[in-house]
């Protein structure tokens, strides 16, 4: 069972595709549910799934938390019932604990989100060799991917490079809302914006969707001409959008899906404890020395 957050985000798409493509290699079903991002829902679904007649239940759960936490009382009830556990984007504390307890296979994958945010930091200081201002749309609070982000960014981004904060929940609507309620405000008539990026793809194209609805067409076209960086960089989307000069920079990060599952499938298969922790590591769309 592969837990998402929403079948609206190219990257929650691309893990859902990836987790398809991996379930026919291996030879192993797969039945990908979404969240609809509300935690909620989220431990709802996968508890049902874990309590249902023992016939019926999944061997292994693979899950991407909408919420904060990475649902320990869900993976405490996966635990006792022999189900296999995989968390991906989060680095739960719990892990050790349950991986002593228990025999079944119980693990994180995630990409290097301080790593990602360093990226950024970098593609701002080639971007803006002479500094200026970033309009930076981060994802929730709640999530430690945005927090981590966030962080890699501030560490290596030049100290004359000044960042205006807005957040948003990683899609587009969410972006452009909030990038459309920011520029009613007189106080962002006043901060010089010199570039925009985001910490998804999607939320770049929403604060670009946002620009075009400005009504003033020297405005408009001011906002439109701004660079914008976005980060997922799928082939179908992110990528494209670069090429098409819709976003000046990207990065791409591989779908965690494909990996999880394969240790998933192996650790069952060999009756073995994976590695508590594996990560992917993210790449600058185009390259920072070609910015």
């Amino acid at each position: 069972m592969v837990s998402l957050h929403n079948s609206e985000n190219d990257f929650q798409v691309a893990q859902a595709q990836c987790a398809e493509t991996a379930a026919r290699k291996l030879g192993v079903d797969a039945e990908i549910v979404f969240a609809e991002d509300d935690a909620v829902h989220q431990s709802t679904q996968l508890l049902k799934a874990i309590q249902t007649k023992k016939e019926a239940r999944p061997d292994a759960i693979l899950l991407e938390p909408v919420g904060g936490t990475a649902l320990p009382q869900v993976a405490k009830a996966a635990n006792a019932a022999g189900i296999g556990w995989a968390v991906l984007n989060r680095q739960p504390e719990y892990l050790a604990e349950f991986r002593r307890l228990g025999t079944t296979p119980m693990f994180a994958v995630s990409a290097d989100h301080k790593e990602i945010g360093r990226i950024q930091g970098r593609q701002f200081a080639a971007l803006l060799p002479d500094g200026g201002t970033v309009l930076y749309i981060e994802g929730p609070s709640r999530s430690s991917s945005a927090q981590k982000r966030t962080a890699g960014m501030l560490e290596t981004k030049p100290s004359h490079v000044k960042i205006s904060m807005l957040k948003a929940n990683w899609t587009s609507e969410s972006a452009t809302r909030a990038v459309s309620s920011w520029l009613s405000l007189s106080t962002s008539r006043s901060t010089p914006i010199d570039l925009v990026a985001a910490q998804d793809d999607a939320m770049a194209v929403g604060a670009r969707e946002s620009f075009k609805r400005i009504a003033d067409d020297r405005e408009r076209a001011r906002w439109l001409s701004l660079p914008l960086t976005g980060c997922d960089g799928q082939p179908a989307t992110g990528q494209v959008w670069v090429r098409e000069k819709l976003l000046t920079a990207t990065i791409y990060l591989s779908p965690l899906t494909g990996l999880a599952m394969e240790i998933l499938v192996d650790a069952i298969r060999k009756r073995t404890q994976p590695p508590e922790h594996s990560s992917t590591t993210p790449v600058s769309i185009p390259p920072l020395d070609a910015l």
